[in-house]
């Protein structure tokens, strides 16, 4: 029986180009596979595109009130594979729809995409395919300091901030974001000083 995979990583950690990559290695021997996006990604336009400047056209822009068994009816024969990208931004019932589609018509998905936004919380998606996926995987990336990034800040200009929208696309707005351990979320985001908090915990009586 199929999976529904979740691979999951903070930002410039390469999801866009694993998706690449498998899309090819499926169509390199022979199968044929279906590539979604969410359409609030406006990044990219139907393109899939990655900071290494590899490209890949979708072949289905979702917006977040369609549903997948709809838009999918009919276009699944011979289908080897669907994969998913930016799939944090998919709703509840899409991701419901995908794990449907991996049982029902025995086709693995593998879905790419943040774990959690700048706020540290999890995205409506993330959490359904958290909870529902067969396989779970993290892939990873470096922060700055050298440890790996697990989490993802979002910089106005060149301060970090810990309120507003939770989607904004990366490059609108003045807005970046950056790939980050947990001691440098604390320490850039939060603007916690862990080492007066370590000071406090460890002092002698």
């Amino acid at each position: 029986m199929a999976k529904m995979h979740f691979k999951y990583a903070s930002m410039n950690s390469g999801k866009s180009i694993d998706l690449i990559r498998t899309a090819h290695n499926y169509e390199e021997n022979g199968y044929s596979v279906l590539i979604l996006k969410p359409a609030i990604d406006t990044k990219g336009d139907n393109t899939i595109t990655s900071r290494v400047g590899l490209s890949r056209k979708v072949d289905e822009l979702l917006l977040y009130s369609d549903s997948i068994l709809e838009k999918l009816k009919n276009n699944l024969t011979d289908i080897a594979c669907i994969l998913v990208d930016e799939a944090q931004f998919l709703s509840i019932k899409q991701v419901e729809d995908l794990f449907l589609i991996s049982k029902a018509c025995d086709i693995p998905v593998i879905c790419y995409g943040l774990r959690t936004n700048f706020k540290m919380e999890s995205f409506a998606g993330s959490k359904r395919l958290l909870e529902i996926s067969d396989v779970l995987e993290g892939i990873t990336t470096l922060c700055h300091c050298g440890e790996i990034a697990r989490y993802v800040g979002r910089e106005v200009g060149d301060k970090f901030v810990k309120d507003g929208e939770e989607i904004i696309i990366d490059g609108t707005e003045n807005i970046t974001y950056v790939p980050l351990c947990g001691k440098c979320y604390l320490e850039k985001v939060n603007k916690i000083d862990l080492k007066q908090i370590k000071d406090k915990l460890t002092k002698e009586a």
